[in-house]
């Protein structure tokens, strides 16, 4: 990631999803798509730390802590690939500040919701919404792992969207 920045890595990883399911469905359009939490290390010249999807529970909650207080980016990269190869891109970046909470709330909230499939082990969608004190952002339907609006956009672009009728 280094090399390339937060959105290239992201549109990165979503063109290589494409790419792999194009290569057993060439005549296919694919949507594909990827995320990435980064989080500010600490120091003024420190790298952005990049968040995975946690391994187990204690993981998520160590992930929650290191999260609580401070802001973090999620950067939602979606990919249209076309049958003749052709790439439609879209990247979304939200600012998502987490208020203060505790060890043990942040562990009831993994027991009860398993956040495990998730970078940055929340999800919006459900009582994680209720760690946040502030989200900034475009399009809120990134957060969940599909920007729905620039995914309309390239598939209007594309010709694959019909019209409302």
């Amino acid at each position: 990631m280094p090399t390339l920045g937060p959105r290239a890595y992201a549109l990165r990883l979503a063109e290589g999803k494409a790419a792999a399911v194009a290569a057993r469905r060439p005549d296919a359009w694919i949507l594909a798509g990827d995320q990435l939490a980064l989080l500010p290390a600490e120091g003024p010249d420190a790298p952005l730390r990049l968040l995975h999807k946690p391994a187990d529970a204690d993981a998520a909650v160590a992930q929650l802590m290191s999260l609580a207080g401070r802001t973090h980016e999620l950067v939602s990269a979606v990919v249209l690939r076309g049958p003749a190869g052709e790439l439609h891109r879209h990247v979304d970046v939200h600012r998502m500040t987490m208020r203060e909470f505790s060890r043990e709330e942040a562990t009831r909230y993994v027991e009860a919701f398993a956040p495990l499939d998730s970078v940055g082990a929340y999800h919006v969608e459900d009582a994680g919404i209720r760690l946040f004190a502030r989200i900034e952002g475009e399009d809120a339907t990134a957060i969940e792992g599909l920007p729905l609006l620039g995914t309309l956009e390239m598939l209007r672009a594309a010709g694959q969207l019909p019209p409302i009728r």
